[in-house]
């Protein structure tokens, strides 16, 4: 790979010359560099896996940039040489993370954290029968990690099941046992 600076001849020049040298622009520099060849190798579960997780991504990213307003936000996070696209994508290829869950008095404080954002956490509250006998959305707190649900009781032996749901959709479900 090489950088060109101060060259005339390959200021516009852009692509492949034969099958030997690609010549692009990133981040406002031109580099020459090897044309890239098809692997002969069969790929290995965990790269189909790879890539079956970016293509899921993909078509959530797609989805999520139709929406003004969240093209923006993404925008907003790119760095340099980055999009809103990329980011969109990265934010959908991980799920939220439920780090913790604690009950106090008859309100259940959630943490949840996630690369970009939290959109919504749902809870329900179980009886010891597995029978639901509530549920509701957290409300996020100030710290903007804790998401408070004030329960009207919580039953012995019952559980609670904690859904933290980021903006592309992607859930993670975590439940703990009422002692």
């Amino acid at each position: 790979m090489a950088i060109v600076k101060d060259n005339i001849l390959l200021q516009l020049v852009r692509g492949s010359i034969g099958k030997q040298v690609t010549i692009y622009e990133r981040n406002g520099q031109i580099i020459m560099a090897q044309k890239r060849r098809p692997s002969n190798k069969k790929p290995t579960a965990k790269q189909l896996e790879a890539r079956y997780k970016m293509t899921i991504a993909a078509a959530y990213a797609g989805r999520l940039l139709s929406d003004p307003e969240l093209k923006a936000y993404y925008a907003s996070l790119a760095g340099p040489g980055q999009n809103a696209y990329n980011m969109a994508i990265k934010d959908a290829y991980n799920s939220p993370e439920i780090q913790n869950i604690r009950l106090e008095d008859n309100e259940v404080v959630v943490t949840a954290r996630d690369k970009f954002r939290v959109a919504a956490v749902q809870v329900q509250v179980k009886n010891e029968a597995g029978v639901t006998t509530e549920s509701g959305a957290a409300v996020l707190g100030r710290n903007g990690v804790d998401w408070y649900y004030k329960a009207s009781a919580l039953p012995p032996g019952g559980e609670i099941v904690v859904t933290a749901v980021d903006l592309p959709g992607k859930e993670t479900v975590r439940d703990v046992l009422i002692i």
